[in-house]
């Protein structure tokens, strides 16, 4: 019998910085083991070219990733959501669980703020996902 997909939502203000590159990072460690998405309340439109960036430095390419909306999400309970640190902006989102990162935005900081940033969000994502199905599994 084939297990359902853990589904996982990132979600932080404009979409463009944080929530991408976690997104990125859960595609790229989850591989074909969860659904992934990642959204924002407000959304820039375009993913912040400093992401893009250093992710690439990862080995994660995000080309097929795109800053959207929550409308613009599927209509479910999700098994995970996490917010990256957008407090009151990030309205309630139907979840089993549900995790507030507080992970600073290194919108228009120095490259260097982004690495940081990158690598803290890294960690967090590798550590939720070992995780992740001892927290589906209550």
């Amino acid at each position: 019998m084939r297990h359902k997909r853990s589904t996982i939502l990132f979600v932080c203000r404009e979409n463009a910085c944080r929530s991408q590159m976690a997104e990125g990072f859960a595609r790229f460690y989850g591989k074909d083991t969860i659904e992934v998405w990642s959204a924002g309340s407000t959304p820039r439109g375009a993913v912040d070219p400093g992401v893009v960036t250093v992710m690439q430095e990862e080995g994660v390419e995000l080309h097929d990733q795109r800053s959207k909306g929550l409308a613009q999400l599927p209509h479910m309970t999700w098994d995970i959501v996490v917010s990256m640190g957008c407090g009151e902006q990030c309205p309630a989102i139907p979840s089993r669980h549900r995790f507030e990162w507080n992970i600073p935005d290194p919108k228009g900081q120095p490259l260097e703020r982004y690495r940081s940033v990158r690598d803290m969000i890294k960690d967090s994502v590798k550590n939720l996902l070992v995780h992740l199905s001892d927290l589906v599994e209550r």
